[in-house]
């Protein structure tokens, strides 16, 4: 088990339900519920693998701080590969892992929901 993997169970195993069971849904949120961390795995699906300044290109209001951040928790936690794809000049491309890529029918169903619900509510 890698360093990452050992270091997710520990977390995940430290978020416990009402009922003292071990709680998947409070460990999704855990990996994927910061704000903007479902919208880089998004765009990744979306687009493939992608450069930061390409990626920062589609998720227009994120800062490079905050985009840096995320992609290293993402990478931690397993979801993103970061790969050097030049060295001159300096070039990173961002992807997705398999795990970060079975998480396709979540944000699906994000996708779905805010389209159905959200729009409906706005103009309320």
């Amino acid at each position: 088990m890698s360093r990452a993997s050992e270091d997710k169970d520990e977390e995940c195993v430290a978020s416990w339900c009402a009922d003292d069971d071990w709680c998947t849904v409070t460990c999704t949120t855990h990996l994927i519920g910061k704000k903007w961390h479902p919208v880089i795995v998004h765009r990744l699906l979306e687009h493939g693998p992608l450069g930061f300044n390409a990626l920062k290109e589609e998720i227009e209001s994120i800062s490079s701080t905050v985009l840096s951040n995320s992609l290293e928790d993402l990478e931690d936690n397993g979801l993103v590969n970061r790969a050097i794809v030049s060295e001159k000049p300096f070039r990173v491309e961002y992807s997705l892992t398999e795990q970060g890529t079975s998480l396709e029918p979540v944000i699906d169903a994000m996708d779905a929901w805010g389209e159905a619900y959200l729009r409906e509510t706005s103009r309320s």
